[in-house]
């Protein structure tokens, strides 16, 4: 099990858990983990479903209480929620929100509820996207305009911690850029940005830290750079006939490669100058290679290889 990550002190670390964990009768949803986020850097959360994720969020939000463990978010204890949530914004299992009542409408009605200055609803709806829809009713919104409003809700606090449960669901690819774009904004001007998403590439583009979970347990807590550096590169083979790809897959694990099929493609951890002893060694079982690429693992890669989903 790796869990390499470097221990941090409370002014630097924006969240610290410690042997963290939440128990349903006797089954541990969440076993024991252990991670700190760097304030200011934006971390992703992966980890396939019903690997803790959201339980451990709703931990964090004081919404669920952890049976065992410790953890902080901005220096303040988890058993004192109120203490630090007027600095977290979060979104998480989709956002709600009045459906007779514009965008608008609704984020006046969140920030005179929380005491958030009405000023910032304008200033928001044109951040997340929403500029020229603000006034349109909620229920006619899209999913991913409806996300957008959900984005602008947590931001609302103006937080010192985003806390993101896959805010770009619902998202066309120009959307999800610039959900990109604007939680690099926010973490260049301090702010935390905790965020789960299953589109593995979009994290490796944005994260600094990742946490991956498996069954429940941290697999992993560190630098993005850290973990990719861990991984053995990867060897990408096609082949013309489709059958082939077995005997491709054998080749390499007589000479004590990994490998896997997936999509259509072999997937085999080596060195790249491998390649060139399988190119002859296709070549010689009369096998055509349609596709025959070395290349570093990528975040996606790496997720596979040590949670075992191959979803």
């Amino acid at each position: 099990m790796c869990n390499s990550y470097k221990v941090l002190t409370s002014q630097n670390a924006a969240i610290s858990v410690t042997d963290l964990t939440k128990r349903y009768g006797e089954r541990n949803a969440v076993d024991h983990i252990s991670f700190e986020v760097p304030r200011g850097t934006i971390c992703g959360f992966v980890g396939p479903n019903g690997a803790g994720k959201t339980t451990t969020i709703r931990m964090l939000l004081g919404l669920v209480k952890p049976t065992t463990g410790a953890g902080t978010v901005l220096g303040e204890p988890l058993t004192h929620p109120e203490r630090f949530l007027g600095k977290v914004g979060a979104l998480i299992e989709g956002p709600a929100f009045y459906p007779a009542l514009s965008g608008e409408e609704n984020l006046k009605v969140l920030a005179t509820l929380g005491g958030f200055p009405i000023e910032r609803v304008n200033e928001l709806i044109t951040t997340v996207g929403l500029a020229g829809r603000g006034g349109s009713k909620y229920k006619t919104y899209s999913l991913g305009m409806k996300q957008r409003l959900g984005i602008a809700a947590a931001l609302l606090p103006n937080p010192k911690i985003l806390i993101l449960d896959e805010p770009t669901n619902g998202l066309d690819p120009e959307g999800i850029q610039e959900v990109r774009d604007l939680l690099k904004k926010l973490a260049s001007s301090g702010t935390t940005v905790f965020v789960s998403s299953h589109l593995l590439s979009e994290l490796e583009l944005i994260s600094e830290y990742i946490v991956m979970l498996r069954k429940g347990e941290v697999v992993f807590a560190g630098t993005m750079k850290e973990l990719l550096l861990q991984q053995q590169p990867i060897i990408l083979v096609k082949t013309e006939n489709l059958a082939d790809l077995n005997k491709i897959v054998e080749m390499a694990q007589a000479d004590g490669h990994h490998a896997t099929i997936r999509s259509e493609v072999a997937h085999i951890e080596g060195p790249a100058e491998w390649a060139g002893t399988l190119n002859r060694r296709a070549f010689e079982a009369g096998i055509v290679l349609t596709q025959l690429a070395p290349q570093l693992p990528n975040l996606e890669e790496t997720f596979f290889e040590m949670t075992g989903d191959r979803s």
